[in-house]
């Protein structure tokens, strides 16, 4: 695993460009929205993200016991939430400092943003969609 890392660290100038692709389409959303760009980065990776894994796991498993239980979460969340701004704007600052956290093994911002926030979601999504396509019987 550490080599594949190491692998992926090694292309330097496609993380820079990939982190620079979707920092600026998350602040052409947050234009588009007119939320913050940290409100739009939490409502797609502690919400939107998530809340797909849900569903595809609750098809998975044939059941929507976690689809539910996520918006049941998030409705609670969003009635005790009363200031939404300061509460992204934190959340924020605090996926900086765990991203920056792997400076020490080598890495930076901008690559551990890449692998952490957009690599490992796509395998996730990958091995989550290959179990549905395996599993789904043929018409």
């Amino acid at each position: 695993m550490r080599s594949f890392a190491l692998l992926v660290l090694s292309y330097i100038p496609m993380i820079n460009s990939i982190f620079s692709f979707t920092a600026s389409f998350l602040h052409k959303l947050s234009s588009f929205t007119g939320f913050t760009y940290n409100q739009i980065n939490i409502i797609v990776y502690y919400f939107i993200v998530p809340f797909s894994w849900c569903i595809l796991l609750d098809v998975i498993f044939d059941f929507h016991l976690l689809k539910l239980g996520f918006l049941v979460l998030s409705l609670g969340f969003r009635i005790g939430c009363t200031d939404f701004k300061t509460y992204s704007d934190k959340a924020f600052d605090k996926s900086v400092q765990f991203l920056n956290y792997f400076n020490r093994l080598g890495s930076n911002y901008y690559k551990s943003s890449v692998l952490i926030c957009i690599l490992l979601p796509i395998i996730i999504y990958t091995v989550l969609f290959l179990r549905i396509i395996n599993e789904t019987p043929p018409f």
